[in-house]
């Protein structure tokens, strides 16, 4: 699949500054209603935003560490890979969406968390992967990047993509949860 380099970087800047607005709602919400599960081993509204801090800690630092040592020119257009953008649509939601699951490092169920840590950590790494998407307008989203996976590596443009529909995955399961108390 073929994207304009800057229309793809807009797009995804645009969902992360949604995001960023949503956690910034969640902190008027009372800490009861942020730590509630639906199920003993369901994650509550913090815990899917501490999954997400968890992975943007590894991801923000990969990504900025590998576009400080590229030297390949911007490109207009950006082709995404087959494993790549599988992965990247593969995380939006859909209905009778199947769960997956996750390395146990980056599992927080029943993790000790508070409200403003959490979405203030949130929040910051939001920010974090704005200023990364300003920077990535002037490099090549074909640069490789290291995944959580060994030895997987995606293009920068489908990290990017992989990353956000990662957010939207569980934004919205958030979502869920708070509309189910």
């Amino acid at each position: 699949m073929n994207f304009n380099s800057t229309t793809l970087l807009s797009d995804l800047t645009a969902i992360v500054n949604e995001h960023i607005s949503y956690a910034k709602q969640l902190l008027e919400l009372k800490e009861e209603k942020l730590q509630w599960r639906a199920q003993e081993n369901s994650w509550s509204v913090l815990e899917c935003l501490e999954h997400l801090n968890l992975y943007a800690r590894y991801y923000n630092d990969e990504i900025d560490t590998k576009m400080k040592r590229s030297n390949l020119p911007f490109s207009d257009t950006f082709k995404s890979g087959f494993l790549g953008n599988k992965f990247a649509n593969d995380m939006l939601p859909k209905e009778q969406m199947k769960t997956m699951n996750t390395f146990k490092s980056k599992n927080p169920i029943h993790s000790d968390l508070n409200k403003e840590t959490v979405i203030l950590d949130f929040i910051n790494l939001q920010e974090s992967l704005l200023e990364l998407l300003k920077v990535a307008a002037t490099k090549n989203l074909k640069l490789k990047i290291k995944t959580t996976l060994p030895l997987l590596k995606l293009r920068l443009g489908d990290t990017f993509r992989f990353v956000i529909n990662h957010n939207i995955r569980h934004i919205e399961q958030a979502k869920r949860v708070l509309e189910n108390q």
